[in-house]
């Protein structure tokens, strides 16, 4: 069962590249971080460049042992065509025997997993945007395209950023309702009002990345009981709860015990009122769910999978849960 030789684990996301070697039995022989992983404005091949720069540290810390298996969990893998297509352009860089791309969502699904040998659950993964993905025993999956509004989304630290500052212009203005969002997001930039703001980011003064900034500040504001940020929270809860349900009944899951892992900047933050909101819907629409926040590196997550994939024993799992868990 499975294929021989090392598991080259790698985890892309946006910002980052995380890459380990591990042996069949679980040892970890290298590591190595590189640069973001962003094919839609860079192009494949480039994008796989990145990889392979860091590809290329942690082969060479772990004394370039053969690789059976890469697994690779890789943001802006949404499609199933652009897995296939990642997975061509990264076997023709030779890096192992056998390759599977998946989207990162799935490393997170992995990681947080406490059955080494019963990969089965949803996980629902709030960073910068929003994905779900589920999957049994069986290789069934369920997932979705994850693509921003064309495809149904809302949520994210990007969209939760879009919609404060939505509101608190509109507070501001008079076109809305109250919100001391209106004062809060323009001091993170120390700036004294909105208008000020959306000239600066129109003006390219404050970059529009540094919108990132503000969840963190829309979460303050909604727990010193502010309504209008308290509802964006509620509302990204309900999307996070309505993701995950879908998903496990895809599975047929609903009627059973099963693991709805949490992960991502947002939700492993564990910002209260998000966090309970989170719980409280779940209870409501899958009271079967079993809620919990994945804090592990998601390069675990694809170092499992590979492991999966090569057919390692029990000991092997253990191993590299206690360097990366």
């Amino acid at each position: 069962m499975g294929v021989n030789g090392a598991v080259l684990a790698i985890d892309a996301g946006n910002s980052k590249t995380d890459v380990a070697v591990v042996t069949a039995d679980g040892e970890v022989a290298g590591t190595a971080r590189g640069g973001g992983f962003r094919p839609p404005a860079t192009g494949v091949e480039r994008a796989v460049d990145t990889l392979a720069e860091a590809v290329g540290r942690a082969q060479e810390a772990a004394g370039h042992l053969p690789v059976g298996q890469v697994s690779a969990c890789l943001a802006n893998a949404d499609l199933p065509v652009e897995e296939e297509q990642l997975a061509a352009a990264i076997a023709e860089r030779g890096w192992g025997a056998a390759v599977e791309v998946r989207n990162d969502t799935f490393a997170v699904l992995r990681a947080g997993l406490l059955e080494d040998a019963e990969p089965r659950g949803v996980a629902v993964v709030c960073g910068a945007g929003i994905n779900c993905a589920g999957m049994l025993p069986d290789g069934r999956t369920a997932r979705f395209p994850a693509l921003g509004r064309i495809s149904g989304d809302w949520g994210g630290g990007g969209g939760l950023a879009e919609e404060a500052l939505w509101h608190a212009a509109r507070a501001e203005d008079g076109r809305g309702e109250p919100t001391a969002l209106a004062k809060a997001l323009p001091a993170h930039f120390g700036l004294g009002s909105m208008y000020a703001l959306i000239e600066a980011l129109h003006l390219g003064r404050v970059p529009a990345a540094r919108q990132q900034e503000l969840p963190p500040v829309l979460f303050t504001v909604a727990e010193a009981g502010d309504a209008v940020a308290a509802g964006l929270v509620g509302r990204l809860a309900e999307e996070v709860a309505t993701m995950a349900t879908v998903a496990l009944d895809r599975l047929d899951l609903l009627g059973t015990p099963a693991p709805v892992l949490l992960g991502g900047s947002v939700l492993a933050a564990r910002r209260p009122g998000l966090d309970a909101g989170v719980r409280d819907a779940l209870a409501r629409r899958a009271p079967h769910a079993e809620p919990r926040v994945v804090t592990a590196a998601p390069v675990l997550g694809a170092a499992l999978l590979g492991l999966d994939a090569v057919g390692a024993g029990a000991g092997a799992y253990e191993r590299v849960r206690e360097r990366f868990g």
